[in-house]
């Protein structure tokens, strides 16, 4: 995990959920500096005892999913995230982090294999849905390596994947097209195995859907990202 991270000089690190500092220690011994995120505050004292020693540490006893990034980067600046989410709430972490996108360089996260599978998964896959349409909107995703359960302590139940996430440096979609492509795209996979025609009923009719050179027969598993996108773009502009 260290080596695909890589950290540079002057890189900003900030790691969500240290721990006892597993990763924590070998980054910071490499790299000389680090800010890490961590809600339980039983394991300040110990992982401020292991770290100190190793560079400049800094721990924020804070909750990674309301935490303002912008007080650790600028859009100059940009910090570089990694960590072994919590794997109840890493969506919502990962969907918290999307929203900081444009203070980030890349993130390096350790997931459960099966919401790893969704978020990078591909149109027409069985794992392909909403998720993996709102990360791979705001990030180029990449798989870089499983992880078993023994590298645990006390083993989980199941697998891990260590993945990357890079925000795109152009966006995908406009800015004021985001919240619809949101919402196209939860209203499509909301009943899968529905068409286009039944599942946007509410949005668009069958007319509208073709008049973005889509196909209403077809299903929301089959949709590219600059199709929902085009979808998206048939609704009246929000802000």
């Amino acid at each position: 995990m260290v080596q695909a991270i890589s950290p540079l000089s002057g890189d900003r690190l900030v790691e969500i959920g240290p721990g006892e500092g597993a990763l924590t220690c070998p980054l910071l011994k490499l790299h000389g500096e680090l800010t890490a995120i961590e809600l339980d505050r039983d394991l300040g004292p110990k992982l401020m005892e292991k770290c100190e020693p190793l560079g400049q540490f800094r721990l924020l006893q804070d909750d990674a999913m309301k935490f303002d990034y912008a007080r650790l980067a600028t859009t100059d600046n940009k910090i570089r995230i990694a960590g072994n989410l919590p794997y109840n709430i890493s969506t919502p972490i990962l969907f918290h982090l999307a929203a900081h996108a444009h203070l980030i360089k890349d993130m390096h996260v350790l997931l459960q294999k099966e919401v790893a599978s969704r978020i990078t998964a591909m149109p027409g896959s069985k794992t392909y849905g909403r998720l993996s349409v709102m990360m791979q909107l705001t990030f180029e995703v990449a798989h870089l390596f499983d992880v078993g359960p023994g590298a645990f302590r006390p083993p989980p139940k199941v697998q891990s994947t260590f993945i990357r996430l890079t925000p795109h440096q152009q966006a995908v979609v406009r800015p004021d097209q985001h919240k619809n492509l949101a919402l196209v795209v939860s209203q499509a996979f909301s009943q899968r195995r529905k068409t286009l025609r039944n599942s946007l009923q509410p949005l668009l009719d069958a007319d509208q859907i073709a008049q973005a050179g889509i196909d209403p027969s077809r299903r929301a598993e089959t949709l590219t990202l600059r199709e929902f996108a085009a979808l998206a773009a048939l609704l009246p502009a929000s802000n």
